[in-house]
């Protein structure tokens, strides 16, 4: 078996946030504090190594992570923005301290974080692939023999004697994991900024993780694209809120951050009642007693929405997702279509799908509900249910495109009010 090549135990990274200072309202107030200012800021300068465990101001990023990457692995990391995944990556990468916790990591490391790090403006493109080889431990005759296979991977030749600060995003991504990927660290960490290419590169540039790992090395892969690191990984990790939720098989760690494991099934319930209009209960109606859905029949999702006040241009749409995350059905209602949310009370809102497209397989919904027309956006309910399709003996009758979402024509919607 490999040997493991990162080694993460305990590891945790606080911050210390700013508080907004509570201003008085009188003018003898606002004297009375610009006069102790001085003393107040050198109180705080004191405090600034001191972390209370009551301290509001004490945020922690990441707390108590524990996980290993063997090598020749591909590691996925997921989650929802905020989690800490970068904060993971720039520990990892050395750009920044952990709290507490250890690491241990051999080998060299490359890292693509942000759009054009360690990117010095005012060289030119040609010039930060010297200047970044150095950085990574490369000679310069290493660096001469792989700078034509990184300037035509990169789709930048024409402008690489040109300054970094001419180039667009876009060019900086393809430059920066370029020059990444092709000076051979042992191991490889990106972050979300394949985001920023285009279809192609992005082809481009999992093709070449996929090459990297079939060579030995490493990859830590960030991203929202669920599609790819199911390809690319068979690891993940899934953080939230600092600390690791899930860690293992990619399906598994996949399952998890889409919420198809949890009991909620293909039912939604927030009985609280709230001071504002709000989505209380999602269910998605199914053609058998057990959760699941046979393929070739029609589906049903209830709303119930609850509202205190006249919505104005209320707008209510949902998207089912796939096991991958790629929206596959979208559907929508206005008030101006059926009326809704147009006074107090509670409305049940049912859509009709006659022949949804979905194959055999898990998905989830996710619901979004507000004003039309650049109003308030009262819920997004991520994955708040989900169905699963059978479709035993059926055979596919049809082709089906996983790279765009299906907006159907053929959808009906119906309103009951004060149910």
């Amino acid at each position: 078996m490999s040997n493991p090549v990162i080694k993460v135990k305990g590891l945790s990274k606080r911050y210390r946030i700013g508080l907004k200072e509570k201003q008085s309202e009188t003018l003898i107030g606002q004297i009375t504090q610009a006069i102790r200012s001085p003393w107040d800021n050198l109180k705080r300068l004191r405090e600034l190594s001191r972390f209370g465990a009551e301290d509001n101001s004490v945020f922690w990023a990441l707390k108590d992570i524990n996980f290993e990457v063997k090598e020749g692995e591909v590691l996925g990391i997921i989650g929802k923005n905020g989690a800490g995944k970068s904060t993971l990556l720039k520990i990892l990468s050395g750009i920044t301290d952990p709290t507490e916790g250890k690491i241990e990591i051999r080998g060299r490391v490359a890292s693509l974080l942000e759009v054009g790090t360690g990117f010095h403006p005012e060289l030119s493109g040609r010039e930060n692939i010297y200047m970044n080889g150095t950085i990574l431990g490369m000679t310069r005759r290493e660096i001469d023999s792989k700078l034509d296979e990184i300037i035509d991977f990169s789709g930048v030749e024409k402008f690489i004697d040109t300054p970094v600060k001419f180039y667009s995003s876009g060019m900086k991504v393809r430059l920066g994991f370029s020059v990444a990927a092709h000076l051979e660290p042992e191991i490889l960490i990106i972050d979300e900024v394949l985001a920023v290419g285009d279809y192609e590169f992005q082809k481009k540039c999992l093709g070449k993780m996929e090459n990297v790992a079939g060579q030995g090395r490493t990859v830590l892969f960030v991203s929202h694209n669920m599609e790819a690191v199911s390809n690319l990984c068979k690891k993940g990790v899934l953080l939230s809120s600092g600390e690791i939720i899930n860690y293992g098989a990619v399906k598994s760690v996949l399952h998890s951050y889409l919420g198809l494991e949890s009991n909620s099934g293909n039912l939604y319930l927030d009985p609280e009642l709230k001071e504002m209009p709000y989505v209380r209960r999602i269910e998605v109606v199914c053609s058998d007693s057990e959760g699941h859905h046979n393929f070739g029949k029609p589906l049903k999702v209830d709303f119930e929405i609850f509202t205190t006040e006249f919505v104005p241009n209320a707008t209510l749409s949902f998207q089912i997702f796939d096991e991958k995350n790629r929206a596959i059905i979208h559907c929508w209602i206005f008030q101006s279509d059926l009326k809704f949310c147009h006074k107090p009370g509670l409305f049940k809102v049912s859509c009709y799908i006659e022949n949804p497209l979905l194959y055999m397989g898990r998905y989830s919904l996710t619901a979004h509900f507000g004003e039309g027309k650049g109003g308030r956006k009262y819920q997004t309910i991520e994955h708040a249910c989900w169905l699963e399709i059978n479709m035993h003996g059926i055979y596919r009758q049809f082709d089906w495109s996983p790279y765009s979402c299906t907006y159907l024509e053929k959808f009906e919607w119906n309103v009951e009010e004060n149910i």
